[in-house]
């Protein structure tokens, strides 16, 4: 019945039709106003309107882009060229200045390192067309798992209720299975780890203990998978430390540098903390953060970061400029301190510290 409904290229069109038409809108008032410059059209854009997509289209996305995971490593294998994005979190319109800046789909090969959905008002559309693209290109685009990519996660900050508005809760619950089957983990060249969140004292002996896990599988609330999801670098600390989120861990330094050099690695690349630059570096320039969503929820002033990975490994950065309207919060850099963020979801608000 997926096959039938799901017409994957029609589907890209209609998405894509949205961005276009905003775009070709703000270019003209440009002109008129006579203050127009190619950065302008693309930053002018508003969150859009929403594209009108059936169930079945939504439930063919799901289940067809779920079997193709699921023929595909839990850990990828993947060799350059390509770029690497962050946290995308529903800002739709910026999911396509990020494919404008970078090339649309085949033009470049992408790997996404997950928390597509929540917060944003657009997570549909953004995962939606993120879906599509895994299934018209599966050997050249890439979506990891982020701990947003959860039920228990994704049922409260947005999502869900996105899901529940706009068509009801058993597509929800078809997104979930799909995201239960989401890869954790890649590998670039066999010299650039990625991962949403961070390292696990439980990876200690290779990477066959991320190919043993099984999917489908929901984020537990400890051990490996819940680490690679959730855990985050933090300058402060030596070895293991105890995570303001509730659950797992921090790192410090030291623990990069061992990992590095236990699995012959040189660069850790991972999402999941707003940086003000889009992207920030941690540990000598052996870990990078990137976190693609400008603006983060209107509350924050950050840039949005991709990074590109060329044929040597060679790893530049375009950024994502954000407007100028006056941010909320202030926040510090990983390498001053921990990154303010708007709430942060917790697994276990209970626990005690």
């Amino acid at each position: 019945m997926a096959d039938v409904e799901l017409n994957v290229d029609n589907l890209i069109q209609r998405l894509l039709e949205v961005y276009h038409t905003q775009k070709d809108q703000v270019q003209k008032k440009a002109r008129l106003k006579d203050i127009f410059s190619p950065d302008f059209a693309v930053r002018g854009c508003r969150p859009g309107k929403t594209v009108l997509m059936s169930e079945g289209e939504v439930r063919g996305l799901c289940l067809k882009s779920r079997e193709i995971f699921l023929q595909q490593p839990i850990l990828l294998e993947l060799e350059a060229p390509l770029k690497i994005c962050g946290d995308i979190h529903g800002q739709y319109t910026d999911l396509l200045r990020l494919f404008e800046y970078g090339g649309f789909p085949p033009e470049a090969n992408y790997l996404f390192l997950g928390d597509y959905v929540d917060r944003g008002k657009q997570s549909l559309e953004t995962i939606c067309l993120l879906l599509a693209y895994k299934i018209k290109y599966p050997e050249n685009f890439f979506l990891l798992r982020g701990n947003h990519e959860c039920a228990s996660i994704n049922r409260i900050y947005g999502f869900y209720d996105e899901c529940k508005r706009r068509y009801n809760i058993k597509l929800w619950k078809t997104f979930t299975d799909c995201f239960n089957c989401l890869p954790i983990a890649a590998i670039i060249d066999e010299k650039i780890f990625c991962c949403h969140g961070g390292l696990s004292p439980d990876l200690q002996q290779n990477m066959e203990q991320i190919k043993r896990i099984m999917r489908p599988t929901d984020v537990p609330d400890t051990g490996l998978l819940c680490d690679l999801l959730w855990s985050d670098p933090d300058k402060e600390v030596q070895g293991w430390g105890e995570n303001d989120r509730g659950v797992s861990f921090t790192f410090g330094p030291d623990v990069v540098s061992k990992f590095l050099n236990r699995h012959d690695m040189d660069l850790i690349c991972r999402a999941h903390q707003v940086v003000e630059d889009g992207y920030e570096f941690f540990a000598k320039r052996q870990l990078v953060t990137l976190f693609s969503a400008p603006n983060y929820c209107g509350e924050f002033d950050n840039a949005g970061g991709m990074m590109s990975v060329d044929e040597t490994l060679m790893c530049s950065f375009q950024i994502l400029k954000p407007s100028e309207k006056k941010a909320k919060y202030q926040y510090l850099s990983l390498n001053t301190g921990q990154a303010t963020r708007p709430s942060t979801p917790q697994r276990n608000p209970a626990k005690k510290k």
